[in-house]
């Protein structure tokens, strides 16, 4: 859902076994923390992310990216984080 609170759930396609990597950006450009990094296999998948940083903080109410990165295939979407 958008906006979320506590938590919220990214899915995903991957046609052939392809190398994954999705990442969260705050509104600054910045990296926030990384979901898949990965060699996957095709099918369809899900990751959750719970609105906390890479060091387990949680991060600040506001409008946040995740970009998805697959071959040559890049998808980039907005979401937002409400406390």
């Amino acid at each position: 859902p958008n906006p979320f609170n506590p938590s919220t759930t990214i899915e995903f396609n991957v046609p052939g076994y392809e190398f994954v990597k999705v990442d969260i950006y705050n509104s600054a450009g910045q990296f926030v923390v990384n979901l898949a990094n990965e060699e996957l296999a095709p099918g369809a998948y899900k990751t959750t992310w719970d609105g906390r940083d890479h060091q387990g903080r949680e991060v600040a109410s506001g409008v946040y990216t995740y970009r998805m990165r697959s071959g040559t295939f890049t998808a980039t979407k907005s979401m937002t984080f409400i406390k």
